[in-house]
C-alpha cells in the first residue's frame, strides 16, 4: 500500500542520512553518565584586573550554556565555582569545551595589509617581569599584559604596526583575546597561525548579528558560516561591500582573524553573507552557536582539561538496555499469545520503530548535539510501551466490531475509523505532558522528556504507516481471516451467540402473566 511505500521511502532516507553525511560514526552519542567526559576549568579575566562581578558570572554562564546545550539535550553541564566556570562536555574532545569559552566578540574590520606569520621560535621570547611588577597569572599581571599589547597591536602609528605585525607569534597564547578596543586599528593573527593582518577599525560590531547559521555549501565544497545581520549593520555591510570590490573584509572573533574573503560584488541590504574558512561540520556548527547567542560579558582563560569518568558506564547501559528488552518480549509474547496474528504484526511494527528510531538518534546526536542518557533510554523504552498500547486500541476496536456481527474484514475499516481518533488523542496528551515537563525541567529530566516526545510523534508515523496498513491487507487473505490464525475466533462465537439469541427473542411468542 501507498502508506508502507511511505514509510520505507522515510526510512531509507533516515539510513542516507546515517550513512552518507557527516564526519561522524552511524553509533548514537552518549551522555557523561555513559562514556564520560571532559571538564576545563575557564577562570575570569578582567581588563583592570579586578574581581568580576557574580552577575557578570551569571551571564555568562547562562550564555555559555545555550551555545552548548541550545534544546537542552546534549547532556553538557557548566556550574559557577567560586570565580571560575566549570564545563563538562561528553566525550574526550577538550577543544569543545575550550572553545565554548570564546568571548566571541566578532567585529568586521577593512584588511589593510597581511603578510606571512613568523615561524615559531623565531620571534624573541618576552623579557622577565621586572622587579616589583605583579605575579605572573595574577588578575593584575594580566591587565599589565592587555595594556602592554594595545600598545603595540592597537597603535595608530604606522612604524610601530609594522614592528608588531614582524613580532607577533601567532603560536603563544593571545593576551588581547576579545578585549580589542573596535574603535583602534588592529595588528591580529588567523586562526590557522599563518598570517598576520593589519586592520582598520571595525565597521560592524557583532551585536548587529541577528542570526547565524552553519551549512555546506555544495558550489564550493565546504562548510560555511552564514550571518544576517540587523537592519543597521546590513545597511553598513551593503555600503562597504558596494565602495570595496576588490578588497579583503576581516571577520575577527576574539581578536584572531576566522576569514578575510576578498568583496566580490555588492550585497544588498538585508542579504546574509556567509564566513568562510578551512572549517569542519563541527567546526561550522560551533562558530554559528558562539555567535548565534551572543558574546559573553568576561573575557576567559582555559585550564588544561581533564578527563571525567562515567558515573554509570556501559555496564549500566547494558542493564538499562536488557530490562527494556526483557519488558518488550513478555509485551511480545503476551501479544501473540492474546492476539495471535495480531500480536505478529505487533512485533513487526516495534521491530520497525525500533529502527527508525535508531536512525533518528543517530541523526540528532549529529546535527543538534543530542547525548543519550539513562534518563532519555527510559523516555525511549516508555514511548515504545505506548506505541504498544496504541495497537491494542487498535485490536480492542476490531473486536467490538466483530462482537456487533460483522466479519473480520469488515471490522478492520470500522475499528480503525473507531481507534485512530483514540490513538491521536492518548497521543496528542502524553505530547503536551513531555512538552511540559521538557519546558519546565533542567539536566536530565529534560532529555527524557526530549525522547518520551520524539516516540510519541514516532509512534503516531508507525501506527497510520505502519501497523493499519498491514491490518488491513491481513484482514484482505483468507489465511489470515481464518479465526484459528488471528485469534478471533472467540469473539466471533460471542457475536454468532448474540444473533441466536437476538433471532430466538424475535420469534418466540409473548406470554402473559
Amino acid at each position: 500500500m501507498r502508506a508502507l511505500t511511505v514509510f520505507a521511502v522515510i526510512v531509507a532516507a533516515l539510513y542516507a542520512l546515517v550513512f552518507f553525511t557527516g564526519d561522524k560514526s552511524p553509533t548514537p552519542e552518549l551522555g557523561i553518565d555513559l562514556q564520560g567526559g571532559t571538564r576545563v576549568t575557564l577562570t575570569a579575566r578582567t581588563p583592570d584586573g579586578s574581581t568580576p562581578g557574580q552577575d557578570s558570572l551569571r551571564q555568562a554562564q547562562q550564555i555559555i550554556e545555550t551555545r552548548v546545550n541550545g534544546l537542552g539535550v546534549s547532556g553538557s553541564e557548566v556550574v559557577v565555582d567560586g570565580d571560575n566556570l566549570v564545563i563538562t562536555v561528553p566525550g574526550d574532545d577538550s577543544s569543545q569545551a575550550k572553545s565554548l569559552g570564546q568571548t566571541a566578540r566578532l567585529y568586521i574590520r577593512p584588511a589593510l595589509g597581511s603578510q606571512q606569520a613568523p615561524a615559531p621560535g623565531s620571534v624573541p621570547a618576552p623579557e622577565a617581569p621586572a622587579e616589583g611588577a605583579p605575579e605572573q597569572g595574577s588578575p593584575e599581571a594580566a591587565a599589565a599584559e592587555i595594556a602592554k599589547a594595545k600598545e603595540t597591536r592597537q597603535s595608530q602609528d604606522p612604524t610601530v604596526q609594522q614592528q608588531a605585525m614582524a613580532a607577533l607569534d601567532c603560536s603563544a597564547p593571545d593576551p588581547l583575546q576579545g578585549n580589542d578596543d573596535p574603535a583602534l586599528p588592529l595588528v591580529a593573527c588567523s586562526t590557522d597561525g599563518t598570517a598576520v593582518y593589519l586592520l582598520a577599525p571595525s565597521i560592524i560590531d557583532g551585536q548587529e548579528i541577528s542570526d547565524a547559521t552553519s551549512g555546506f555549501n555544495t558550489q564550493q565544497s565546504r562548510y560555511e558560516v552564514s550571518l544576517s545581520f540587523k537592519s543597521g549593520g546590513s545597511s553598513t555591510w551593503a555600503q562597504f561591500t558596494a565602495d570595496n570590490i576588490g578588497k579583503q573584509a576581516a571577520f575577527t572573533l576574539d581578536s584572531k582573524v576566522v576569514s578575510a574573503p576578498v568583496v566580490q560584488g555588492a550585497t544588498p541590504a538585508g542579504s546574509s553573507t556567509s564566513i568562510t574558512g578551512q572549517f569542519t561540520q563541527t567546526q561550522a556548527q560551533e562558530l554559528a552557536n558562539t555567535l548565534k547567542y551572543g558574546s559573553l560579558p568576561l573575557s576567559f582563560s582555559a585550564s588544561e582539561a581533564e578527563t571525567v569518568s562515567a558515573t554509570l558506564g556501559l555496564a549500566s547501559l547494558e542493564a538499562g538496555l536488557i530490562a527494556g528488552a526483557v519488558g518488550l518480549v513478555l509485551v511480545l509474547v503476551y501479544c501473540l499469545i492474546y492476539y495471535r496474528m495480531l500480536g505478529l504484526l505487533t512485533a513487526l511494527s516495534l521491530i520497525l520503530s525500533g529502527v527508525m528510531v535508531y536512525a533518528v538518534m543517530v541523526l540528532l546526536g549529529r546535527y543538534i548535539g543530542f547525548t543519550l542518557d539513562l534518563a532519555g533510554i527510559a523516555g525511549l523504552i516508555i514511548g515504545i510501551g505506548m506505541t504498544a498500547d496504541s495497537f491494542v486500541v487498535f485490536f480492542e476496536r476490531i473486536k467490538d466490531e466483530m462482537r456487533e456481527g460483522r466479519s473480520f474484514r469488515s471490522a478492520v475499516p470500522r475499528g480503525w475509523a473507531r481507534a485512530r481518533r483514540t490513538v491521536l488523542s492518548g497521543n496528542a496528551v502524553s505530547f503536551i505532558a513531555a512538552a511540559v515537563l521538557y519546558v519546565l525541567a533542567v539536566g536530565q529530566v529534560r532529555g527524557f522528556a526530549f525522547t518520551l516526545g520524539l516516540t510519541t510523534i514516532l509512534d503516531v508515523v508507525v501506527v497510520f504507516l505502519v501497523t493499519w496498513p498491514l491490518v488491513y491487507m491481513a484482514s484482505k487473505s483468507k489465511f489470515w481471516s481464518k479465526p484459528g490464525v488471528n485469534g478471533l475466533g472467540a469473539v466471533a462465537q460471542v457475536a454468532r451467540e448474540r444473533k441466536q439469541v437476538a433471532a430466538s427473542a424475535t420469534t418466540s411468542p409473548e406470554t402473559e402473566a
